[in-house]
Order: C-alpha cells, then sequence, then structure tokens
C-alpha cells in the first residue's frame, strides 16, 4: 500500500503506531557516520525504530509493507539543536519580557515547538526557561498532548547575584531575582538539587556575562573555581550533564577545568583554552548566526542599547573563535539559541557554520551524531542507523554540497511518525 494514501491519518500523530512495517525510499541517504552519500536507500521502520537499512534492489519488501516513496529526495537524521530557549518570544526582549507572565511563556512554547519541528529539528536541548516551563512542555510532547521536538530540559539557569542570569531590570525596591540564583558553594548545590527535583534533564549556569543581560560585562567570570566546581560535582554525583554560558576567556576555561559537558557562546577563545576544551573532550556550541538578528532586528525587538554595543563586539570576535575551533579540531556541536531569534529559522546558523570553516559534512554532524554524543544518547539517536529511533528528514538535493537545503526540510518523522509533509 502506497503511504500517501495513509499519510493524513499519520500527520502530527493522528493513530496509533503501525502494526505493519514502514518502507521509505528514496534517492540518496546521507551516513553522517561515514560521511558517504548513498544512492537509492531504502529503510524499513517497524513502531518507532529502524528495523533495516538497505538498498532498493536488495529490499525483499512484505506485502503488507506501507510504502513511502521519496523521489527527488535525501534522506538525514533528524537534526538536534543543542541550545534554545523554547519557552521564548524572539520579539519580546529587555523590559519587554516583563510582560510575559509564566503561563503566557509556556503557551509561546506550545508554538515554538511546533515550528522548530517543521523545521526538522527533532532533538533539542533547552538552556532555560522561567518557572520549570520547559519541563512542561517536555512532558506534554512525550504523552503526546502537543507536537513538538523530543526535549532535553535545563529548568531554571543558575547563576550569581547580579549576573547574565539573574534578572536586573527592576531597581532595589523591588527584590526580584531568578529563583536560581545562588551564591557560594552549597548554595550553587542547592539549586543544583532543586533543579533536579522538578525534573531537570541536565543543569545550565552562566559562568560569565552576557550580551542580552542588563548590566554584565560580556566577558567577565561571574563564578569562581570553587564555585564551578561544587556545581559541576553535585550534578554529577546525580548522573547528569552540565552546560555553562561562558563568553569570556578565564570564565570558560575555568568551566573546562570544572568539567562541563559543553561552552555555549564560547566568544572570546585563545589558544589555552582551544587546547582545554579538547584535552577534556568539551563541546562547543558556538551561536553564530544569530549576531545577524539581534543586529538588524534587535532594536525593534527590545534589546537595550547596551545588549547591541556589546554584540557589535562580540560576534565577530565569536566567528573568529568558531573558525579557529574548527581548524583546532575541537569537538562542537550544532546550537543556534533560537529564540533570541525567531524559532523554526534554527537551519539557517548552518549556511554560516560551513562560511566560517566547517565542510558540509561537519556542519551537519554538529546537528546530528556530535549532539547525540553530547546528549548520551549516541544509541537511539543521531544517526540512520539500525536499531535507533526513526527521526527522518528528508530534502530536495544534495546538502554536501548545497548546506541550505536544509533551511527547506520536506518531510519530517519523528518517533516512526510523519509530522510533516509537502503541501
Amino acid at each position: 500500500m502506497k503511504l500517501p494514501a495513509l499519510a493524513a491519518g499519520l500527520l502530527l500523530g493522528g493513530t496509533s503506531a503501525l502494526a505493519d512495517p514502514l518502507v521509505i525510499k528514496a534517492d540518496a541517504m546521507i551516513d553522517v557516520l561515514t560521511g558517504k552519500r548513498i544512492e537509492s536507500p531504502a529503510l524499513v521502520i517497524r513502531d518507532n525504530r529502524i528495523e533495516q537499512v538497505t538498498s532498493q534492489d536488495k529490499l525483499n519488501l512484505p506485502e503488507s509493507a506501507n510504502v513511502l516513496d521519496l523521489k527527488g529526495q535525501t534522506l538525514l537524521p533528524g537534526l538536534m539543536d543543542m541550545h534554545v530557549h523554547i519557552t521564548s518570544d524572539a520579539a519580546m526582549h529587555g523590559y519587554k519580557g516583563l510582560e510575559i507572565s509564566l503561563p503566557r511563556e509556556t503557551l509561546y512554547g506550545v508554538a515554538n515547538a511546533q515550528k522548530t519541528l517543521m523545521a526538522g529539528f527533532t532533538t533539542i536541548r533547552n538552556l532555560g526557561a522561567g518557572g520549570f516551563s520547559d519541563v512542561a512542555l517536555r512532558d506534554a510532547i512525550n504523552e503526546g498532548d502537543i507536537a513538538g521536538p523530543r526535549i532535553f530540559a535545563s529548568g531554571i539557569p543558575l547563576g550569581i547575584t547580579g549576573g547574565h542570569c539573574d534578572n536586573n531590570l527592576l531597581p532595589f525596591e523591588y527584590q526580584d531575582k531568578s529563583a536560581a540564583v545562588a551564591d557560594g558553594p552549597w548554595a550553587v548545590r542547592e539549586k543544583v538539587r532543586m533543579n533536579i527535583k522538578y525534573g531537570a534533564d541536565l543543569i545550565k549556569y552562566c559562568a560569565t556575562g552576557g550580551v542580552l543581560s542588563k548590566g554584565t560585562k560580556v566577558g567577565a567570570q561571574q563564578y569562581s573555581q570553587e564555585e564551578m566546581n561544587a556545581l559541576v560535582e553535585e550534578a554529577k554525583l546525580r548522573g547528569i550533564t552540565v552546560a555553562a554560558h561562558a563568553h569570556g576567556t578565564e570564565g570558560i576555561k575555568a568551566a573546562i577545568r570544572a568539567g562541563v559537558s559543553s561552552i555555549e557562546h564560547a566568544s572570546f577563545l585563545d589558544d589555552e583554552a582551544i587546547k582545554l576544551a579538547k584535552q577534556h573532550g568539551t563541546y562547543l556550541s558556538m551561536d553564530i548566526y544569530n549576531t545577524e538578528y539581534i543586529l538588524s532586528e534587535g532594536e525593534n525587538a527590545g534589546i537595550l542599547q547596551e545588549s547591541l554595543d556589546k554584540e557589535r563586539v562580540v560576534g565577530s570576535k565569536q566567528r573568529d573563535s568558531f573558525s579557529r575551533a574548527v581548524k583546532a579540531g575541537a569537538k562542537m556541536v550544532f546550537g543556534s539559541d533560537a529564540g533570541v531569534y525567531p524559532h523554526g529559522d534554527n537551519g539557517k546558523q548552518f549556511s554560516r557554520m560551513v562560511r566560517f570553516g566547517m565542510t558540509p559534512l561537519q556542519a551537519i554532524q554538529s546537528a546530528t551524531i556530535n549532539a547525540a554524543t553530547l546528549l548520551r544518547q549516541q544509541e537511539r539517536l543521531g544517526s540512520l542507523s539500525e536499531g535507533k529511533l526513526a527521526d527522518i528528514i528528508a530534502v530536495s538535493g544534495n546538502p554536501l554540497e548545497d548546506i541550505s537545503t536544509l533551511e527547506r526540510v520536506n518531510w519530517v518523522i519523528k518517533d516512526g511518525r510523519l509530522v510533516k509533509k509537502p503541501d
């Protein structure tokens, strides 16, 4: 039976899993493990797993199989973005953000999850959300209540008083601060425990100042080495990873020495920082696209003038650091910081990664097998391999020749379910 007749029922998870296998044929497939483009592939999917990867001329097709023949398409694993803010609205920066209630933030997340999935990103790592709204969103998606990517949620990011992860917009008399502000080794341990209690999959903290925070110096280290060590040690006791927001050189090095799994932004890398990252196996997640949105649309979105001034310095430095890290062979993952710019545009970063030093294959690997390994999910996700979850996208043309094809994903299958097809 041809699947298109069946697709309406499957779209957006409208039916239960198929008892019969689903066979997907296409013109080509990218094997992200070997870097090869394989002609005329056939994938056999049963329930939500890839049961067989073969060629069309070797396929022994069961009569009961449902066939999806994607002529003119290239198959890839579902894409993975390791730094998003899924409950954030890109049009609500700075003081505009004070208007947003926790219920409204969560509702933004519902809409953004749909946009992200339709863009071909079947897995994301959410690095910071108010009131554990990302945890609630993750659970709603897992239970089938709403459509969205697979979410690994950090909960509320940790930071120092007055730091990048605090709320610095209101005057003293309001006594307002982020719920995960913590100063001192035992205080940061307590906030790690709080995040885990309320369902966080990982911990995110701010090791340095940031671009979009009021009153912080973007390169200044914000936690001491002792505090970072305690924070990471507490997370490791509970078996979860840590992501560190770190623009400044010394903060990057301190976070790597503390044992974080990834450095977010990594704007001011020197040779020692890159060497440390390689020695420790630390992943770099560098959002080199969103500088364009900040500088072109940021003022209208409410981004403060001081933040625009910081971005004018940081953006070019970060891109230079990205090029040097790629050349040095550092481990890197795709992290867009979507939420600073509009969700669904995540794929626009691929072309910038290639422009500033990666091969198309390296860029694809950063958003597939590398990201899966960072998440410790490489046995389940990240490649089109037998036994892995059936997260599959299809694009026109060959992304190894034109990486911009990943900005226009035509077909999306998540967990063995068709969730997007061309209009």
